[in-house]
């Protein structure tokens, strides 16, 4: 039987067509208001995106699998090297390993001072069937040489090997504020170490334009990419001062960048660093060659309240660094934020990988990505603003004397504040942690408690020192107010509490009681909600009875004009030290205020203070 084509039979809608309709949806609300987003760059995001015609691949050069990468940071080589066996007999086929003095070991690392510690940690590997990157922050050089020094050890030819040995000098000064040396001679120790490895066979990368550092700190897509070009071109200007070819700077590089749980942000920016560093080897003369393009997920995304929720945030994260054409994946385990993951986070951790590529089947296509308009244009958006940023710091001098003079850390600074008040505002939702927080989560294990022990380097006279950029994760301010609620329920056996005055039929005051319930808990501010009161007496009575310092009035806005003043009064002479409301005032306010209501909740508001203030007052000491 013939399938019969239908769409023939229709004409093709029109973009006119649909703005019509739009327009009869939002009653004169403002459209690029109500529907179009807008990034951290300032770019806008449509809500709808015809077709890209003639859109060119960008991401992989050919299909196939990214690598799945586990990384090694136990402190004790042993152990490490036991983990790491159990993760590539379950499904990895690379490892990370991250040394104690790297930023990325955030307190943990393996512990590698000698040739041996690294053979103790990597016993059983099989360095020529794997794929293997060093993640030491500033501390490249000499893990390198033992790398390198244990692969001959074990009769390995280096061109047979696939090796990252991840010296990035100038991610180390951005994340720790230090350079050694002066960067002259930093770069003379790279151009002397690179002939070294080239003469004794080595054909992998040798040098890393690492991310992290820039989106740890907040910084947006385009501040990121901007960086890793700049991080680049300095390390190619460095080689070819050190008399080594472009061609042989240029295949000495790989690229980092951080995979968070914005699909389509992550997507677009994985594939615009593509063309962006194909147009830097333009520029130089050289004729494009494929990156080796690697991701981890985004450490700044990360929570310690409710933890399972980082599966997801995992998950998309590597679905989006997966058809964005990442090379290799390295997924924090969903305990990272807690302490020292266990066996169980990090099978969780590879096994998001192995879903995604075995029975989502997704490397099956090189850039799924291609051809769709919302891809296409946020892709091109943010290759031009990155190109930008690129170009500003260039006329700073370079990345080296941009981070100097903290030109750079300025820019990323001003993005952290403006991310920093979405998350207290609650515009940027923080599930489990913000919102919809489960106040009776059980502890999930680690195999050690996080320390938050940085490293401490130190400059040699006639070294570099810059501020350094520091390293977030955008939940803590409401995590730190779920620990002073945590330090409250041990000193007094409950948690502070909040008294729900829920006002008329539960129809009327369901919806505002969930959203202070919610509200309120996100700061370990337990809600004691009721089925609600139709008289003042009752209501009075059942606040005494909660020996809550706080309360909330939760109901409609038609009661609220009738019962809200005389409840706020109610309350304030049963003894409430903090009166709420859940909704906004309106022209109420003065009137409500002057009752005795103290505080208006709703969504907006700052989420962050009014919850740090109702914290302190309930657990003030009598």
């Amino acid at each position: 039987m013939d399938a019969l084509s239908l769409a023939a039979d229709f004409p093709p809608a029109t973009r006119e067509q649909w703005l019509a309709l739009v327009e009869g949806v939002l009653k004169g609300s403002d459209f690029q208001k109500k529907l179009v987003g807008r990034t951290y760059d300032g770019l806008d995001i449509q809500p709808l995106y015809p077709k890209a015609e003639g859109a060119a691949h960008i991401a992989r050069p050919e299909s196939g699998r990214w690598r799945v990468s586990q990384r090694v940071d136990h402190p004790n080589p042993a152990k490490a090297n036991e983990l790491a066996l159990l993760d590539l007999e379950g499904g990895a086929d690379a490892l990370t390993l991250v040394t104690s003095r790297a930023p990325a070991a955030r307190g943990f690392g393996v512990h590698a001072e000698t040739v041996e510690d690294l053979d103790r940690a990597l016993s059983g590997v099989m360095l020529d069937l794997i794929h293997l990157r060093l993640d030491t922050g500033g501390h490249g050089r000499p893990m390198a040489e033992k790398l390198i020094a244990l692969a001959e050890r074990r009769g390995h030819a280096l061109s047979d090997l696939s090796l990252d040995l991840g010296m990035d000098p100038i991610g180390g000064l951005a994340a720790l504020g230090s350079l050694s040396v002066a960067w002259d001679e930093v770069a003379h120790r790279m151009g002397a170490t690179f002939e070294d490895l080239a003469g004794r066979g080595f054909k992998g990368r040798a040098f890393l334009a690492d991310g992290r550092p820039y989106h740890e700190a907040g910084a947006s897509e385009a501040q990121e990419l901007a960086a890793v070009l700049a991080t680049g071109v300095a390390y190619l200007r460095a080689l070819e001062a050190q008399d080594h070819s472009l061609e042989a700077a240029r295949d000495a590089l790989s690229f980092l960048l951080v995979a968070d749980a914005d699909e389509f942000l992550t997507v677009a920016k994985f594939r615009a660093l593509r063309l962006l560093w194909a147009r830097v080897e333009q520029a130089c003369g050289l004729a494009p060659k494929p990156i080796r393009l690697q991701a981890e997920t985004a450490w700044r995304m990360t929570t310690r309240r409710d933890p399972w929720v980082n599966m997801l945030r995992a998950t998309v994260a590597t679905f989006s660094a997966g058809i964005g054409g990442a090379d290799a994946i390295t997924v924090l385990p969903f305990t990272a934020a807690l302490g020292l993951p266990d066996a169980f986070a990090r099978r969780v951790a590879r096994n998001t990988q192995l879903i995604l590529l075995d029975e989502s089947n997704l490397w099956r296509v090189a850039d799924p990505a291609a051809g769709a308009g919302g891809f296409e244009a946020l892709t091109e958006a943010l290759s031009d603003k990155a190109w930008a940023l690129f170009q500003e710091i260039e006329r700073e001098g370079g990345i080296v004397e941009s981070l100097t003079h903290g030109l750079l850390q300025g820019r990323i600074a001003a993005v952290r504040a403006q991310r920093e008040k979405a998350v207290a505002t609650r515009k940027e939702p923080i599930t489990g942690t913000s919102e919809f927080p489960n106040i009776a989560e059980a502890d999930v294990a680690v195999l050690l408690p996080r320390r938050e022990a940085a490293p401490t380097p130190s400059a040699e006279e006639g070294g570099v020192s810059i501020a350094p950029l520091p390293s977030i994760r955008l939940a803590e301010p409401f995590e730190r107010l779920r620990d002073a609620s945590d330090a409250y329920r041990a000193r007094t056996d409950s948690r502070p509490k909040i008294f729900l005055a829920n006002l008329g039929p539960v129809a009327a005051f369901t919806a505002r009681a969930t959203f202070a319930k919610n509200f309120f808990e996100a700061a370990g501010i337990e809600a004691i909600t009721n089925d609600g009161f139709t008289t003042q007496e009752g209501l009075k009575k059942a606040y005494i009875d909660s020996r809550s310092k706080l309360s909330c009035i939760c109901s409609t806005d038609e009661i609220y004009e009738d019962q809200a003043a005389a409840t706020a009064t109610t309350l304030r002479d049963a003894g409430a030290d903090r009166i709420f409301l859940a909704g906004r005032p309106g022209e109420s306010q003065e009137k409500l205020s002057r009752a005795g209501i103290t505080t208006f909740i709703f969504a907006g508001c700052d989420t962050l203070k009014v919850l740090s203030e109702a914290l302190e007052a309930a657990c003030a000491e009598a």
